[in-house]
């Protein structure tokens, strides 16, 4: 019966349906990327971005503000980039991280969308959404920020970039 029950929920997420309102991933999932489950709910989201600002500020470092949903793929696929390998390497370097669970925006369940607002973005059209704040909590990317909806489709090496870029300081 539970093999049964597995194989039909297996079933309805190839055919893009679901059990209750989510999708249902086989085991045999496969990608070329990382995944991370990093979007942890929390009580004081705006005080984390504040603690990475202070930090940045001692470490002369910038604030990178991730802001998406364990929910979403593209969400996971960024977190597991940002955190290991040579990306993971380049972020620790240069960058103070919050990611931030940001709900699902889009459907109007969104949360923390005062952070976004904070530094001039009014609206989340998706996740994930990646912000680069200087020290002083200047948004450096405010007009690119929620682009990041492709994720995981962009390879490791235009993520390398595009952090990279963000984090020259000339």
């Amino acid at each position: 019966m539970i093999r049964a029950l597995i194989g039909l929920g297996i079933a309805l997420a190839t055919l893009g349906g679901g059990i209750g309102g989510y999708a249902v991933y086989s085991e045999t999932r496969s990608h070329d990327y990382p995944e991370a489950e990093i979007y942890a709910v929390s009580d004081n989201a705006m005080g984390e971005v504040d603690a990475a600002l202070d930090r940045a500020s001692l470490s002369d470092k910038r604030v990178l503000v991730v802001m998406g949903a364990n929910w979403c793929h593209d969400s996971r696929a960024l977190a597991g980039r940002l955190t290991t390998g040579r990306i993971g390497a380049l972020v620790s370097e240069n960058y103070e991280t919050v990611f931030v669970n940001v709900g699902m925006p889009q459907t109007g369940d969104g949360h923390n969308l005062a952070i976004a607002r904070r530094f001039g973005i009014e609206d989340l059209p998706g996740t994930p959404n990646l912000l680069v704040l200087s020290a002083d909590g200047s948004p450096l990317n405010a007009s690119t920020a929620t682009g990041w909806r492709d994720a995981a489709s962009r390879s490791e090496a235009e993520i390398y970039e595009a952090l990279r870029g963000l984090a020259a300081r000339d």
